[in-house]
């Protein structure tokens, strides 16, 4: 998954400015107590940053 895609999906899910909120402000210990930016810049993968945020805000299976 391109960052690109990982930015739409989050805009789509949350909002354009809960979004940016979430991913720069939401620690995840699936991340590695990182928020999502923080882990895109350490270079885990798109999809699996997309993953734990799903997880950590229940993200119905069908919009995963």
């Amino acid at each position: 998954m391109r960052i690109t895609m990982f930015r739409k999906l989050m805009a789509d899910e949350f909002g354009q400015v809960r979004a940016e909120m979430v991913a720069r402000d939401h620690v995840l210990s699936a991340l590695g107590g990182r928020t999502p930016d923080q882990a895109l810049e350490a270079g885990l993968s798109a999809k699996e940053i997309w993953q734990a945020v799903c997880d950590a805000f229940d993200v119905p299976e069908q919009r995963r």
